[in-house]
């Protein structure tokens, strides 16, 4: 994974810290572990950012948050990918987290038609919730353990390629000479 890409649409330590919204936060942003692009920071920032997008909870980004920062692991990444949950996205992804959960259980599909309706989810929250949360926790954990092994991959090829680029150009550079 090119740390150049991410450095160009990720935002800088001090622009973060400088920001008046995050002041009650600042002594936390200031551990730099939290915003190096290494191999396992990124890593870890996938699969916290990805597994919060699945929680069917508010305020999934400062979950996220708390967790890449008690982990050490790269904190707008792990910030950023909780948007995969947005609100194009949200209902398909609930909607296949309970009937994945729902399946998983063994239990029968509670719910025959849903609205989109406060009352009626209300009404009908406690035929919801558990199949609702055991899918989203394991279609998080799936996705998360997909991304961080696909991090890893990628980023271990990447350097692999650096490397044999590189000895390549001395290779051609010690035959030039001689």
């Amino acid at each position: 994974m090119p740390k150049d890409f991410l450095r160009r649409y990720l935002p800088t330590p001090s622009k973060l810290r400088e920001n008046p919204a995050l002041r009650p936060v600042r002594k936390w942003l200031q551990d730099p572990e939290i915003w190096h692009l290494h191999r396992r920071a990124v890593a870890g920032a996938a699969f916290i950012g990805l597994f919060c997008a699945f929680l069917p909870i508010p305020f999934q980004m400062l979950v996220a948050a708390v967790l890449a920062v008690t982990l050490r692991c790269n904190l707008p990444i792990a910030a950023a990918l909780v948007w995969v949950t947005n609100p194009v996205t949200i209902a398909p992804m609930f909607y296949f987290a309970y009937r994945l959960g729902v399946w998983l259980l063994g239990s029968g599909e509670v719910v025959s038609s849903i609205e989109l309706d406060l009352d009626w989810l209300l009404a009908n929250f406690d035929e919801l919730a558990y199949p609702l949360l055991f899918g989203s926790l394991v279609c998080g954990w799936v996705t998360g353990l997909t991304a961080y092994a696909l991090v890893h991959v990628s980023w271990r090829l990447h350097v692999i390629s650096r490397w044999r680029e590189r000895r390549e150009r001395r290779l051609l550079a010690k035959q030039n000479r001689g």
